[in-house]
């Protein structure tokens, strides 16, 4: 395969890919706080990091992928300030935190499930790192922070470079971090809060702090540090965390590990940062503050298969923002419909051992896009025209579509046409009903009333049901 470049947020250039330790790749990526359902713009990150890690695996890497789950320190800001987000939802639904965790941390990995994403080597849950977050924080506690009555902070003077991923902390980013009486910096943040007097949370931990809570930040610098040790490959994240948590990380990780400034990227921690940009919605549903926000179950409930949003990621590039309609959606579940269409004639097949000739070509563009900072719409492209290709023995069809496939991870010969037939919620008529209808207008057609056919016809289309005459799949469900 082509040598792999990515864009690296720390050094904002184009990077070859060169592994820290060799024929390895060590993979991180911020996971969900698990004290709401994920929208879809949260799980396009979660695409973006598995077609990564798959790109990784098909360029012949050993791959280590860990993904965390932020079940304590998170605040409300997505930043650094507010409430804990659990605490604050624990009291909302008056549930336990750990069961709220459990709830969410379980909806989570359905929809990760849902969107055929690979499991990771390894979930790291965050209150299971607690005692090492502590000796983490007593480490660097000497030389890069000092301690006020709310808890223990860090002095970014005390690290070179602070905020260049982020080319520097924003006016508007200093407005998110939480003013703190006594802070040394603006931009200081909080490695450990302690649990203020005369209240209790429902998760605290003794330290030599004080009773309380790690921070948000601390806690995925000991995971990926613990888990893929110093320097790993490449830490990913949406890229709202390019603005502060992962500069507070970075901070973290030069004080614990000693180094000095970021003109050496591994003394941020990980060689590569990258960050997928923005789902963007005009409606202003996708917020969870509005009540009612674009959830994978909300798609499904609408009628559209899971990997219709998965297609939808695909067909941009993760660095640029990606424009969520019902229409865009709608398209992307015809087009992964025609594609499963194809591969169902290669169904029967056995793969071939070798790539035939006349495929060679389009595997080469595929590679070849995909080594280029993961360019997806142009490998999808490829994958079409090897499904598309004539006069090509469909053993060899069908493995080169396998080894596309397996990076991009549609699940092409997983899935029939009709698995992407899901019924909307809101369908006024069940499968057995539209069965029993079609029967009558077949026995109608068969006695030439077509008066009839035609109304029954009339019926189910009012009823948001598509007939298809001729076609083997029959009927279909006619998205609104």
């Amino acid at each position: 395969m082509t040598a792999l470049r990515l864009y690296n947020s720390l050094t904002r250039t184009l990077e070859e890919f060169t592994p820290v330790h060799e024929g390895e790749a060590r993979v991180y990526t911020c996971g969900p706080t698990v004290y709401n359902y994920p929208h879809i713009g949260n799980m396009r990150a979660y695409v973006f990091a598995d077609v990564l890690g798959r790109t990784l695996s098909f360029s012949g890497y050993k791959l280590t992928h860990v993904i965390n789950i932020t079940d304590v320190g998170h605040l409300t800001d997505d930043a650094d300030a507010g409430e804990d987000k659990m605490e604050k939802m624990a009291r909302q639904q008056e549930q336990s935190i750990w069961e709220i965790a459990k709830h969410y941390t379980e909806a989570y990995w359905d929809d990760i499930r849902a969107l055929n994403i690979r499991q990771p080597a390894k979930w790291s849950i965050a209150t299971e790192y607690v005692p090492q977050m502590i000796e983490f924080a007593e480490k660097i506690a000497p030389r890069h922070c000092y301690e006020l009555e709310s808890g223990l902070y860090f002095d970014v003077s005390t690290v070179a470079d602070y905020g260049r991923l982020a080319r520097a902390v924003t006016e508007e980013g200093e407005g998110r971090i939480e003013a703190v009486e006594g802070k040394r910096n603006a931009a200081d943040f909080a490695i450990w809060r302690k649990t203020p007097a005369g209240e209790k949370r429902q998760m605290e931990w003794d330290s030599p702090w004080g009773r309380g809570a790690p921070g948000w930040h601390l806690e995925c610098s000991v995971m990926s540090g613990d888990l893929l040790g110093f320097p790993f490959d490449i830490h990913t994240g949406g890229i709202d965390h390019r603005e502060i948590h992962h500069p507070n990380e970075i901070a973290q990780n030069q004080a614990f590990c000693c180094t000095n400034g970021l003109d050496v990227p591994t003394n941020s921690g990980a060689r590569i940062w990258m960050h997928n940009n923005f789902l963007v919605e005009r409606s202003g549903k996708m917020s969870k503050s509005s009540g009612e926000f674009l959830r994978l179950q909300l798609l499904i409930d609408k009628g559209y298969h899971p990997l219709a949003y998965r297609l939808m990621c695909l067909q941009a590039h993760y660095r640029s923002e990606l424009e969520f309609s019902w229409e865009n959606l709608g398209a992307a579940l015809t087009r992964l419909k025609r594609m499963i269409i194809a591969a169902e004639r290669l169904r029967e097949v056995e793969a071939a051992d070798t790539i035939h000739p006349k495929l060679a070509p389009l595997l080469e563009t595929f590679a070849t896009a995909l080594a280029d900072d993961l360019n997806t719409p142009v490998a999808l492209t490829a994958l079409e025209d090897a499904l598309a290709a004539k006069k090509i023995d469909a053993g060899a069809k069908r493995a080169a579509v396998e080894r596309m496939d397996a990076v991009l991870g549609l699940d092409l010969f997983g899935r029939t046409r009709a698995d992407l037939r899901l019924r909307p919620k809101a369908a006024e008529m069940t499968e057995a009903e539209i069965e029993t209808a079609l029967q009558r207008r077949k026995a109608a057609r068969a006695e030439k009333d077509f008066a009839t056919s035609d109304a029954l016809r009339d019926e189910l289309a009012g009823r948001g049901v598509e007939v298809m005459d001729g076609d083997p799949l029959g009927w279909e469900w006619k998205l609104g």
